[in-house]
Parts: C-alpha cells; structure tokens; sequence
C-alpha cells in the first residue's frame, strides 16, 4: 500500500496518481539506473527528485519517463554520465547492493568515487566465482549486454577435480540436460594445463544459464575448485588486480 495519502500530495502526484500511466517514479529512477528501487524512495521522499521542475515526495507518482523531465539535486538525468566499469571480483565476494546475511558485496571493488554513483552489475558471480564482471549505471546497455541476440561470448579458466581427455571435452561441447531439464553447452572448451590429479580447463559459454558451469561439470561428476571469468566479449581480465576495479574504454565499449 502507497504510503502517501491523496490529500498530501501536490496537485500534480494526485493527478499522476489517479491515472494509472507510466511507471510509478522509484521504479522509473531504477529503470533508469539511477537508483535501485528502495534508494530511490529514499531519494524522493528526501525531495531531492523533481518532475518537470516540481519537487515530488510520492514514490509511486506516475511518470511519463519519455516525455516529463526528471531531475536529481536540480541535475537533469539527461546529464548525469553514464559509468562502465570493470572489476576483478575476488572469491567470496556476493554480487548484490546489500546482503541480509551481511556478507561482503561486490561493491567493495570499487572506487570511493564510483561509491557516490548507482552503479549496478551487469549480470553475476556467485559467490565462490572470481574474475571480471561490469558496474553501470546504463540499464539500456546492461540490457543489450545480457541479452542472448547480442551472442556475447564469455571466457571461464576453470580448475576441475579431476584430469580431461577428448571424450570429458566433446560431452560438454555437444551438451546435456541440466536438472532442471534445460540444454546446456559449451561453445569451446580446451585443457589448459594438467597436473597430476586435476586439470584447468578454458571454457566458453554464450547461453546466460545460472551457474552453467558447475551444473553441467556436476552433470560429468566433476568437481569446481577454482572457476575465473577472465573476459566477456572481447574485453579482458588482463593484469587488473583482484578486487580493484578500472574504466572501460572507448575501444572496449565499441567492441561490446
């Protein structure tokens, strides 16, 4: 239930209100990539967003988010730059604003700087995963990224409890049935390097299935020790240090 009752509210959060178009404006901010939905409220309720030049209190006010002008502290949205950021994620690290369990987040990466911007992460590392994932406040690229038309390959090296051979190899290139009953594959695989009781392995994925790799490597009763995103498209890991995180180029953003 809204918080705000009608007669608090100005002529223009009543009306929008009433109407039932557009978004309401906590979610608008979060679409937005500005703010997830509960500091977005914050914000709002804090009157620092402002509708067409007027301040609103009413975080389900609806807004129109092609056509009325939303700004933030009297900075116009259109005019907030847009942030890509790589991070090195290190192992036990969860990809989460806040955690309940209060676990250390993945926001931890980033520079004090980027702390007073939303940032979100494109996408996810579980928590025992390490290695490079995005930050930004662009959801319309962050939803181009994820989206499975983009083909957008992902690069794992990947160190399994056991050694390969060509059969353990062509199995996950030509797929399986996960639990769930969901197709999965590898799009490449290659041993790495082996030793005398395990293996690491490069792995390449281009579906967005949850935790793919360690659920087809369970399908082949192998275990995960160490599993590292070292590139997404063509964008590298390279020599960032783990738990740092850096810009995204010009180069690397036009080659996304």
């Amino acid at each position: 239930m809204p918080r705000h009752n009608a007669k608090h509210l100005s002529a223009m959060e009543a009306n929008t209100a009433r109407s039932g178009v557009g978004l309401g404006l906590a979610r608008a901010l979060s679409k937005m990539g500005v703010a997830s939905r509960t500091a977005a409220t914050v914000l709002i309720e804090a009157g620092r967003v402002s509708v067409n030049g007027q301040v609103l209190r009413n975080p389900e006010a609806r807004i129109n988010m092609t056509r009325d002008r939303i700004a933030l502290d009297n900075t116009p949205l259109s005019e907030i730059p847009k942030r890509y950021i790589a991070v090195n994620k290190p192992r036990g690290l969860v990809t989460t604003t806040s955690d309940e369990q209060g676990r250390a987040t993945v926001y931890v990466c980033l520079s004090e700087a980027d702390h007073h911007a939303w940032l979100a992460p494109v996408g996810r590392l579980d928590k025992a995963s390490e290695g490079l994932i995005f930050f930004t406040n662009d959801t319309a690229w962050a939803q181009r990224i994820l989206h499975p038309a983009s083909h957008l390959s992902k690069t794992y090296h990947v160190q399994v409890s056991r050694l390969f051979n060509e059969d353990d190899v062509a199995q996950l290139q030509h797929g399986m049935m996960l639990d769930d009953g969901v197709f999965a594959r590898a799009e490449q695989v290659r041993v790495l390097r082996s030793g005398q009781k395990n293996c690491w392995l490069e792995i390449v994925l281009h579906q967005g299935i949850n935790r793919q790799i360690r659920r087809m490597l369970a399908v082949l009763d192998t275990e995960v020790l160490r599993l590292i995103r070292v590139a997404i498209g063509s964008v590298t890991l390279g020599t960032l240090p783990k738990g740092q995180s850096r810009p995204l180029t010009a180069d690397e953003l036009k080659s996304l």
